[in-house]
Parts: C-alpha cells; structure tokens; sequence
C-alpha cells in the first residue's frame, strides 16, 4: 500500500538509520525502494547487507543525476497506493506511517499529508534552520500551508505522504536551478491541491553539515526566490483582478532583490512601503517609496509583504487584518 522512496548519495554513517526507521513502522504494508544515485562511498555496500533478508526493501543502483532523477527514478519503480518521501539522513518515528495513511484515508480532499518535525541539530549554531523548522510546525492546516508557501517551504520534504495519482496528473520533480521539491510543492498548490499535517512530531529532520540546503546552489536564497516568483506573481493576478497597484513591504537591499523578481514577471508595482517616514518621497529604480502610514487602502493597494524580521510578519498580518484587508485577497506574506 505504502512505496517509500529514499534517494541516497554518499551517505554510509546515516543510511542504515534511516532504513532501519522506515522498517521498523508498525505499519507494516509498505515497500522502501533505495535509489543509489551512484555513491562513491561504501553506500553500496551498507545498502546490500541492509537489505538481505528483508524483502520489502528495493535498491535500485544508477549513474550519479542528482536527487530528481533519483526520486522520479524511484516513483517509476514504485507499487504503493501512497508515496512517502524519505531522505537517508532522517528518521521516522515509528507510527509516521499508520497515522498519515489514516490520516489520508479519512480525509480524501487532502492530497498532501506531513507531520510535525523535530530539528535534530544545534539550535545554538544553526539558529536559523531551527527557527525554519519552528515556522513550519505551526503551518498544519490547509488553509495555512497554503497562506504561506510563498514565505518558503512550508513542509519538510522528507516528511510527507502523497497520493500517487497527483504525480501523473500534475507532474513529479524538475530539474532545473531551483529547488526540485519546492518547485513541485507549489506547482501542486497552484492546481488547487490540499495539504494537511498530522498535529504530532513523528519524524525527526536532521540538519548534518551534508544536508543538500547547504551546499548546492539550487537552494540559496536566490533560487528559492526563482522558484516561487513564477507562482506568486500569478496567485497575485488571480486574486487582484482589478489590477490594483502592488505595494512591496520594505525597502531594504534584500527585500529589493527578492522584489526584482516579481518585477520582472511583469507584476504592476506602486511603490515601496517603509516604515521610516524620512525615507518616503525618493525612489529605488523608478519605483516611489511610501511611508507605510500612509499606505493606500484596501481599494486601492494589494500588499506583498518582505518584511521577514523575526515576528515583523505576524504584526502585520494583524495590522492588516484590522483595516479590513483579507489575507490572499487583498495581500500575502512572502518573506
């Protein structure tokens, strides 16, 4: 019923962990498929004595081409009903299997489910991957997954569950300058698929000095900016049909590079709203900056927030919210 699919590269000291969770479920219906994305360490050696004897397990072995071909690679191969994904460097808590397949089971609308995570690094030294992994634990709710994709991943990959008919009706990972998974995540959500969490941690997301986040350029900032600007600047154009005038929330150099992408999609720009009065009246590229108090009103401004100063974002999702603006409708938090 159930395929798991681990692409694995290079990863001897983490791949019989992670194996060993996934056959350890207590659901016991499943199929761990292991594509060897053509390691040069001893993982092929791990994988073949890790397997014998336990005939759930699959090792499909291949030229190293990277996580997205090893992943569609893997989902060509697969038998199951659902798709669980799975990285070699993670563990799954023993019940993740049964409670997202029950989950799935009783909630048929929903195409996507994850889980609560737990950040297994140091929160001292990787401040802001721990805080990542916070955020995306209070995102459970489909309506909130979807409110805030465009802040930046709002599911840990390895964690979810799929239904497999959404990878041949809307296509599985890309391959490209961008991150696969986030591209595949808000391609699904553009098409109107619902994701869910499971409200428990059931899988622990280890942040190791290999992990692909911080070493591979399809995932800088940059990238993940390329990444959802395509989606972003057309849920904008499908919830401003008046074409009100785009007000970008900050002025700063980052915000200004995150925002010459949407420019660049041809989105209709009004200004820059800055919260420091002395800067309004001048200008970044032609644009004008406003100060943010004197900010249009509903009828006349859609907000794309920048802002992602820690707690900057819920205020003024609260602040905008008091003035009648609707979140989606009249703006939306990306950054």
């Amino acid at each position: 019923m159930i395929t798991i699919i681990i692409p694995a590269y290079n990863c001897e000291r983490t791949i019989a962990e992670a194996i060993r969770s996934c056959a350890g479920q207590t659901f016991a219906d499943i199929e761990v498929i292991v594509v060897d994305d053509g390691s040069l360490d001893s993982t092929a050696e791990h994988l073949l004595k890790i397997s014998e004897g336990d005939t759930r397990i699959r090792v499909i072995r291949i030229q190293h081409a990277g996580v997205t071909e090893a992943f569609n690679i893997g989902m060509h191969a697969a038998k199951g009903k659902y798709i669980a994904r799975m990285d070699a460097d993670d563990v799954m808590h023993p019940e993740k299997i049964m409670k997202q397949v029950q989950f799935l089971d009783s909630h048929p609308e929903v195409g996507v489910v994850s889980c609560l995570v737990n950040y297994g690094g140091n929160r001292l030294t990787q401040e802001g991957y721990a805080r990542h992994v916070d955020w995306i634990n209070t995102l459970i709710t489909p309506e909130t997954i979807a409110l805030n994709r465009f802040v930046d991943s709002p599911v840990c990959n390895p964690s979810v569950m799929f239904r497999r008919e959404l990878v041949e009706q809307f296509g599985g990972a890309r391959s490209g300058d961008f991150p696969e998974d986030y591209d595949m995540w808000l391609r699904w959500l553009d098409a109107g698929v619902k994701f869910a969490k499971v409200p428990e941690v059931l899988f622990t997301w280890n942040d190791l000095p290999s992990r692909l986040t911080r070493n591979d350029p399809r995932y800088s900032a940059d990238a993940f900016e390329r990444a959802k600007t395509e989606y972003l600047a057309k849920f904008i154009l499908q919830n401003n049909p008046e074409n009100r005038p785009v007000y970008l929330c900050g002025t700063g150099r980052v915000t200004r590079r995150k925002s010459d992408f949407l420019i660049n999609s041809g989105v209709n720009i009004g200004g820059y709203l800055e919260i420091d009065a002395a800067k309004a009246g001048t200008s970044y590229d032609g644009i004008p900056v406003v100060a943010f108090d004197n900010r249009p009103d509903r009828d006349h401004a859609y907000i794309v927030n920048y802002v992602s100063v820690r707690g900057a974002r819920e205020e003024l999702r609260t602040q905008f919210s008091s003035e009648g603006r609707r979140e989606a409708n009249d703006f939306i938090m990306a950054g």
